[in-house]
């Protein structure tokens, strides 16, 4: 059992170096694998370009708007109410819809077949800033589950 109330602060990465961006740094954090953060940023850079000159805009507003497309703002979680467990739709903050389009987006990518990384992140975010694309489809089967278990509403507290 904690023996303060104090709250625990929000850890913020510092900033990517090429745009300066706490955004950008978080993807690419979340990109890395086994701490190769030097091939996650290549990856990462060389998909934003790619993506900025097929949307013919900034790198950056393109993984923004992208994010933005992806991030839900519902969603459900499941609540034991007396021996029967429901799925309560509840709103999702602004900060864990973001942390779950940056997931959904880099999981969509890898599972896309053939080229190499860069290209199929590439992809998602250009599908992504278009409305299209398997991470916007996994945030519209989460609005449709919630919107068809919205009667169990009244559980959330």
């Amino acid at each position: 059992m904690p023996r303060g109330t104090r709250k625990i602060p929000r850890r913020i990465p510092p900033p990517d170096a090429k745009y300066g961006s706490v955004t950008v740094a978080k993807f690419i954090n979340r990109l890395m694998l086994r701490g190769q953060k030097a091939t996650a940023e290549r990856v990462m850079y060389d998909a934003l370009q790619l993506a900025a000159d097929q949307t013919n805009g900034k790198p950056e507003e393109a993984l923004v708007q992208a994010i933005k497309n992806v991030a839900p703002l519902l969603m459900v979680k499941s609540r034991r109410v007396g021996g029967a467990t429901y799925q309560v739709p509840t709103e999702v903050r602004e900060e864990k819809g973001r942390a779950l389009a940056i997931t959904w987006l880099i999981t969509s990518a890898r599972a896309r077949s053939g080229k190499s990384m860069k290209e199929k992140l590439a992809s998602e975010l250009v599908d992504a800033v278009n409305g299209r694309g398997a991470a916007i489809k996994k945030r519209e089967d989460i609005h449709k589950m919630a919107e068809a278990n919205k009667a169990f509403a009244h559980y959330r507290w």
